[in-house]
């Protein structure tokens, strides 16, 4: 056979079965606009004239219009829409764990929700640079004179975020040689005062993770299982590795041991657990890193999979903010090189000195990996301490709550 397959009468098809000239009703015409008749419009709600003329080009203003400035005002007034989003959620979860309602497995569900939402926030902002690097360096130093003594860093919503998840005020980089508090006036230097003195968002996981079911010494007593198990393990380690003829090979497994050894036996070591604390090299309470490395090694368990997605939330935050750090750098470098920024700070210099794990508030949950261990050495759930880990948080009477979360 030869000539087109589709040819026969088989494969004919009536295009005039889509028009819309044939059809006897046009069902997509049949609403109602309930506009027409008054009432709250689109514009009215957004209160968009607000917003859409909130752009003021400072070069305009001077007699000489930038056209580039007004794609910085956008993106940075959109950072600024989103930080506030941001902080609604989550204010809204520090109330959650403050009243306790983080006990309801229902408002655990609540806060991952709010907490992806967050991270999916960050994302977009950290991809929102690649919006702005569409400018060159000499189309912002077109306008870049104009801006100053405006500066990001006098971001209040950035400076209330950090705050209110938990950076450390002894941690933070002196914003040139002053307390960063310094550089806010009146209103705003109190809503940061304020903040400051809030229960943060790491605060409030570290009573969270205190109260992990398992850790009470009367009943499953992870750590004491877990530390019996870790000693035992090792032993068994060590007697292998000496078990082996003498040999080059032989004295670089001792050594690794050894160091693996160190380690694992410093997780039982809780002064100097504290000497880490006081130094900053560590965030959370003892107790709350024993809470948090049970549910990290039980997060298969179903009591724990939740929790384990808050741990694991958190950690995508830090992450993210981290990554928007990163790229906020690159950015002024390629736009600035090493120039003062506009507030006066050493520009790059300073924002460089912001990406370290001293703005990386939940830094212990990262840590956690370094004390893996075999499957094997993790204590054994037997079916009574299964029944008491699914009814331990019930037989606190605190637990209960009429009040809603929200």
């Amino acid at each position: 056979m030869s000539g087109c397959p589709f040819a026969g009468n088989n494969y004919l098809f009536n295009f005039n079965k889509l028009s819309l000239e044939d059809e006897k009703e046009d069902k997509s015409q049949e609403g109602i606009n309930k506009a027409s008749k008054g009432g709250l419009v689109y514009g009215d709600y957004l209160q968009l004239n607000k917003i859409l003329n909130a752009q003021e080009l400072q070069s305009e203003k001077k007699g000489k219009k930038i056209h580039d400035e007004h794609l910085f005002i956008v993106t940075h007034q959109a950072y600024e829409l989103w930080f506030k989003q941001i902080l609604w959620e989550m204010d809204s979860v520090r109330v959650i764990f403050q009243n306790g309602h983080v006990r309801d497995e229902r408002n655990m569900l609540k806060v991952i929700t709010r907490m992806n939402r967050i991270s999916m926030i960050l994302k977009l902002l950290v991809e929102q640079f690649s919006v702005l690097e569409t400018m060159t360096a000499l189309d912002f130093f077109d306008f870049r004179y104009y801006l100053s003594p405006a500066s990001g860093f006098q971001s209040l919503q950035f400076r209330l975020l950090e705050n209110k998840i938990g950076v450390p005020q002894s941690l933070r980089v002196p914003y040139n040689r002053r307390h960063y508090r310094d550089n806010f006036k009146g209103q705003d230097y109190e809503l940061l005062l304020k903040s400051e003195q809030e229960p943060t968002l790491l605060q409030l996981v570290e009573a969270w993770l205190e109260r992990t079911p398992g850790l009470e010494a009367e009943g499953f007593d992870f750590w004491g299982q877990f530390e019996v198990n870790v000693l035992k393990g090792l032993e068994e380690e060590f007697a292998l590795v000496q078990a082996k003829p003498e040999s080059e090979e032989k004295d670089d497994l001792l050594s690794e041991f050894q160091k693996q050894k160190d380690v694992l036996l410093s997780l039982f070591d809780e002064k100097r657990h504290e000497h880490l604390l006081s130094k900053g090299d560590r965030r959370l309470s003892y107790k709350a890193l024993k809470g948090a490395l049970m549910i990290y090694f039980y997060r298969e368990e179903p009591r724990f999979q939740v929790p384990f997605q808050l741990l694991t939330s958190l950690m995508d935050i830090d992450v993210l903010m981290t990554k928007w750090r990163y790229n906020h750098v690159c950015m002024v470098h390629r736009m600035i090189g090493s120039k003062a920024g506009t507030g006066g700070s050493s520009g790059y210099q300073y924002l460089r000195s912001t990406v370290s794990d001293r703005y990386k508030v939940f830094v212990d949950l990262f840590n956690l990996s370094t004390f893996l261990v075999p499957r094997h050495w993790i204590p054994k759930m037997n079916p009574t301490i299964h029944k008491f880990l699914y009814t331990a948080e019930y037989c606190d009477s605190s637990y209960f709550s009429s009040d809603d979360s929200d």
